[in-house]
């Protein structure tokens, strides 16, 4: 996916212990979060009696302008863009959440997916992907934990992908986003384009695109991808000469492929933890970058932040590191020293706790197998 171009999908944050949706700039929404109310509200709606789009003039003209750009019939266009029903729930889930000053809650959050049930589940997929995370490690320079963590985050491994029909979550957002949203001229264009992509690929594929389903935002397959990370990103990592984001092996070389694309660098973790003893007011002023690393491993020394390393590591002055905190309800902040790594993760699902969880998630799985 395009980063300029996120979708408004939903994450989860936990505040103060409790499990809340909140809306974020993202390329996927992780299907787990299509068992929640909303999203089964959504899901419902779409087996109801439908509204369908083929009587929307403005529908009917997206559909030409789509088969123009995209070089597609327009009768094929229309009848498929016509075919789609309109989900009313989904246009209510995008909107922006209400704001809280709750705190975050990373011991919370952790405890969702870090859980023993799913580590079982991710050591099974590991063991049975085993040469296909290699493979992909390897030719990406992406850990397999992290592919693993990523996985199991979204999915639960290919059991949770969605029920929506992929086409109708796409089409009420493109030609239906509402306009009480701040940003809604943006979020309809990207949607539109969501949906070329698409009908594009589906039409490229031979693939019948009423039949794909995925979540209330559009997001497909065992890695959640939207359309445009599919076309940008998606790997026939099994040789079988297509790319089927509900395939294992291809789920695996896509997501290691969409990270490499986006900054992933080959041999450094995700973070190094850190003992402080610095002011608070002194790590206010590290954490203005957010979660672009610009501070040095010296100059973090020199203001009482020492990082739980190899010795090897404290004198070198070429890494970059970002001081990051993690608010953990009523108990103190954990703080870590992120690489770039964590950055990226964020490119996958802009919540820094969602990439901390990943890298937790697959280091549980790694150290159970």
């Amino acid at each position: 996916m395009r980063l300029q171009q996120a979708a408004i999908t939903s994450a989860v944050v936990v505040l103060a212990g409790t499990v809340v949706l909140g809306t974020a700039l993202i390329k996927r929404m992780p299907a787990w979060l299509a068992s929640s109310g909303a999203a089964q509200a959504a899901s419902a709606s779409s087996s109801s009696t439908p509204k369908l789009y083929a009587t929307n003039p403005r529908a009917m003209q997206l559909a030409d302008r789509i088969a123009a750009q995209a070089g597609l019939d327009p009768k094929w266009t229309r009848q498929i863009i016509g075919s789609a029903r309109l989900i009313e729930p989904i246009r209510k889930l995008v909107l922006p959440p209400t704001r809280t000053s709750a705190k975050k809650n990373w011991t919370a959050y952790k405890a969702r997916f870090v859980e023993p049930q799913r580590i079982r589940a991710g050591v099974r997929f590991w063991n049975e992907h085993q040469d296909a995370l290699q493979r992909a490690q390897a030719q990406f320079g992406v850990p397999a934990s992290i592919i693993v963590g990523i996985l199991g985050m979204e999915t639960l491994w290919g059991q949770q992908t969605g029920k929506i029909r992929v086409l109708d979550a796409l089409t009420t957002l493109a030609v239906d986003f509402p306009q009480t949203h701040p940003r809604a001229a943006e979020r309809s264009a990207y949607f539109i384009n969501e949906l070329e992509q698409f009908l594009r690929l589906t039409h490229q594929n031979g693939t019948d695109p009423r039949e794909l389903r995925g979540s209330y935002a559009g997001d497909m397959g065992v890695p959640q991808f939207m359309p445009s990370s599919w076309a940008e990103h998606g790997v026939d990592f099994n040789g079988d000469g297509k790319v089927d984001l509900w395939n294992a092996d291809d789920a695996i070389g896509s997501v290691a492929h969409y990270l490499q694309g986006r900054g992933w660098m080959a041999g450094l973790p995700v973070y190094y933890p850190v003992v402080i003893n610095a002011a608070e007011s002194a790590l206010s002023s590290l954490t203005t970058s957010g979660l672009t690393p610009t501070h040095s491993v010296v100059a973090l020394s020199k203001l009482g932040i020492e990082l739980q390393a190899s010795p090897q590591l404290a004198t070198t002055d070429d890494l970059r590191l970002a001081l990051v905190e993690f608010e953990d309800g009523n108990r103190a902040s954990m703080w870590v020293a992120a690489t770039g790594n964590l950055q990226t993760l964020t490119r996958y699902n802009p919540s820094r706790y969602y990439a901390m969880a990943v890298t937790e998630l697959g280091h549980a799985i790694a150290q159970s197998r």
